[in-house]
């Protein structure tokens, strides 16, 4: 067969992807076990630090399309190249970062690269395997090591991003003395951002060293500032004209709305569990690691997912009512801390990141087949400001109502909602009034 010589190819490929996916999310791991708990010990409060994030969130929001544009326009690989060079900045602001405007740059800056980073690499991925294999190669698998890779690599960091601060604390406290001696400037909380920004400094190597890209016309100042509104505009139009493409983005709205909740809500959970917060940013890394364990494993899975459910919109459909009944057993579980009760709040807990691990990658199969190379990093952004955006709404609403059941039942009957979209099957094949081509960029060179 004719595609024998193309797999060492294809595995290169799916290896070099799968290793930007762990130096991507590496870095965001880190903060995550910290970050929170870093603001509080700062002095904000529970609204502020829930508006730090939206700040973040409707960065990322405001231009996920036109990074996405980007992307498409100047190519994948100078655009991951400056995400890696400004959340290193970003890293070293929220480190370091004692005041509220400087905490707040700090955050914008990681939302600018977090658009800019909106799919890109996936985008370069699936390019390359269809520019070797034709547009109908197997794309399901590599995303789903792609997927596994990134929930590994939140794995790892939010493991070392708690362990770190809790490290510090034990025996002549190098902690108390390292801030100190930087006048409060460098917690140990602040450290595990500051080991980020050294891990984004080798993904910038690595992109600008390893990743190649399938030929794109030549890109100047006149096209791209020509070339990105179009191909914005043409991915706004797909999302409004295609039903698949449309469930894609309700799911990932519904989607950021659980997460909005999960990554708000669990800090506060497992300090009160154990009462300090260095303690609790270790539960949190604990758990938060299982999570992303079960994320990665769902995603592992979502083949076989897939073929046990008949196609990848049941296997969605599934997968995601598993994650509202997560988020069920979440809020239930709210108000006590009884071991029998904390343990269902794990199961609830990873039960979430293994739905949405394993709904992922068969969602974004499909979407793949909608869309071609010239719109694909577009269509991934317009399905992360979806996500980005609803997340930052249900944040300030989380952050606004009482503690308790309440925020946990309706983030899931939201998550609920976007499972049952996926009730009636639509045709996922590509077709030629669906899909961006070549041709939507029409005067980009």
């Amino acid at each position: 067969m004719t595609e024998l010589p193309e797999l060492p190819e294809l595995r290169t490929v799916r290896r070099r992807y799968v290793t930007v996916c762990a130096l991507l999310w590496l870095p965001s791991g880190l903060g995550l076990a910290s970050m929170v708990l870093l603001f509080g010990e700062r002095g904000m409060s529970l609204a502020a630090i829930a508006g730090l994030f939206a700040a973040q969130s409707l960065t990322v929001a405001a231009l996920e399309l036109p990074t996405g544009g980007l992307s498409d326009v100047l190519g994948r690989r100078s655009v991951l190249a400056m995400a890696g060079a400004l959340n290193v900045a970003a890293c070293v602001l929220v480190g370091l970062g004692t005041t509220a405007w400087v905490l707040t740059v700090g955050l914008v800056l990681m939302g600018v690269a977090r658009a800019l980073a909106s799919g890109t690499a996936e985008a370069w991925y699936v390019d390359t395997v269809q520019e070797r294999s034709g547009p109908d190669a197997e794309l399901r698998t590599g995303l789903a090591r792609g997927g596994s890779a990134t929930s590994a690599a939140l794995a790892a960091g939010m493991l070392l991003g708690g362990a770190l601060p809790w490290l510090l604390g034990l025996g002549p406290d190098p902690g108390a003395r390292l801030s100190e001696a930087t006048s409060g400037a460098v917690l140990p909380l602040s450290v595990p951002l500051l080991l980020g920004a050294a891990v984004r400094v080798v993904l910038v190597c690595y992109v600008l060293a390893v990743l190649r890209e399938p030929p794109r016309p030549p890109a100047t100042l006149r096209s791209v500032l020509r070339g990105v509104p179009v191909t914005v505009l043409d991915g706004l139009r797909l999302g409004g004209r295609d039903a698949l493409v449309r469930r894609v983005l309700l799911t990932a709205a519904a989607v950021g709305s659980a997460l909005a909740a999960i990554e708000l809500l669990i800090p506060g959970r497992t300090v009160e569990l154990t009462g300090a917060p260095g303690s609790g940013a270790m539960v949190y890394a604990a758990l938060a690691c299982a999570g992303f364990v079960c994320n990665g494993l769902g995603s592992h899975l979502a083949p076989f997912a897939a073929r046990v459910a008949g196609s990848g919109e049941r296997a969605v459909l599934v997968c995601l009512g598993a994650g509202a009944g997560g988020m069920l057993l979440l809020g239930v579980t709210a108000t006590t801390t009884h071991p029998l009760v904390t343990a269902l709040a794990v199961v609830g807990f990873c039960l979430l990141y293994l739905g949405i691990g394993a709904a992922s990658p068969n969602q974004n199969a499909l979407l793949h087949r909608r869309v071609t190379s010239a719109g694909r990093a577009t269509a991934l952004s317009v399905q992360s400001l979806a996500l980005q955006l609803v997340g930052a709404l249900t944040g300030l609403v989380v952050g606004a109502l009482r503690p308790g059941p309440l925020p946990w039942l309706l983030t899931g009957a939201v998550l609920l909602s976007g499972a049952l979209l996926w009730l009636r099957r639509v045709e996922a094949r590509s077709a030629p009034d669906t899909t961006l081509t070549p041709g939507s960029r029409a005067g980009v060179s």
